[in-house]
């Protein structure tokens, strides 16, 4: 995902023990799913959990956001049920954020929505996508190997920003996972999903929405093994890099 992996003591010496991850929050977990869930921060949490991060989650959905880049020492935009083409007040403010961020080139990481309004705000295009949805188990080659996660999407980016690399894929999404120079990464896919919570989405989401078949072939493939320890590892160790 661009760069080695930093030694532990180095980045302590950089960081100290608490690196401060500002979490942008695009959308809300639907509510008969959070008591058991969480919210989407919460998922990021769990997924990061034990790496040396503090957090503090912004809910820019509602029209919460931090002073400035510097609130944070890296920055996580989540998921969202919104589209990033649709008019919503706080779109425009959070494209501005996020070309500030890649500015000042402050680690970046954008997951779902996050991966496509990043895409959106440095100049590509996102739409909803004619062929269809992508749920459930999902298998993508990412960086040259093979990985699984769970994805649940119809929107793609579909034209890519001047300055992005795509660095997995898969049949369904040919922009699956794309790199800014060694400082912003972004994924289609959900590396916080639970299995659980994807089989949650199938209920209250999925029904009228998807196709009949799919919905039957999701639920069935719900518990294959997937790569989210994986990538989280790899989120982490994209947050502590040393850039110069």
């Amino acid at each position: 995902m661009g760069g080695t992996a930093v030694p532990p003591l180095k980045f302590l010496i950089i960081f100290g023990d608490h690196m401060k991850i500002g979490i942008l929050q695009t959308g809300h977990a639907p509510e008969e799913l959070q008591p058991t869930s969480g919210e989407y921060d919460a998922m990021f949490r769990r997924l990061l959990d034990g790496q040396g991060f503090t957090f503090e989650t912004f809910f820019v959905v509602d029209g919460e956001f931090p002073a400035g880049i510097d609130a944070a020492d890296g920055w996580l935009i989540t998921g969202s049920k919104h589209g990033a083409y649709e008019d919503h007040a706080w779109i425009p403010p959070l494209e501005d954020l996020i070309r500030a961020i890649h500015a000042a080139k402050k680690p970046l990481v954008g997951i779902c929505f996050g991966h496509q309004i990043i895409a959106q705000a440095l100049g590509g295009k996102v739409v909803k996508y004619d062929g269809g949805w992508s749920v459930g188990h999902t298998e993508y080659m990412l960086d040259g190997a093979p990985v699984s996660l769970n994805a649940w999407h119809q929107d793609q980016v579909v034209d890519l920003p001047p300055e992005a690399c795509v660095v997995g894929e898969s049949d369904f999404c040919k922009h699956a996972f794309l790199a800014y120079g060694d400082h912003i990464w972004t994924s289609q896919p959900h590396p916080e999903f639970s299995s659980d919570f994807v089989e949650g989405l199938l209920n209250t989401r999925g029904k009228g929405v998807l196709p009949e078949d799919q919905l039957q072939a999701v639920a069935a493939n719900l518990n294959a093994p997937n790569d989210s320890s994986r990538i989280a590892q790899s989120i982490a160790d994209f947050f502590k890099k040393v850039r110069t």
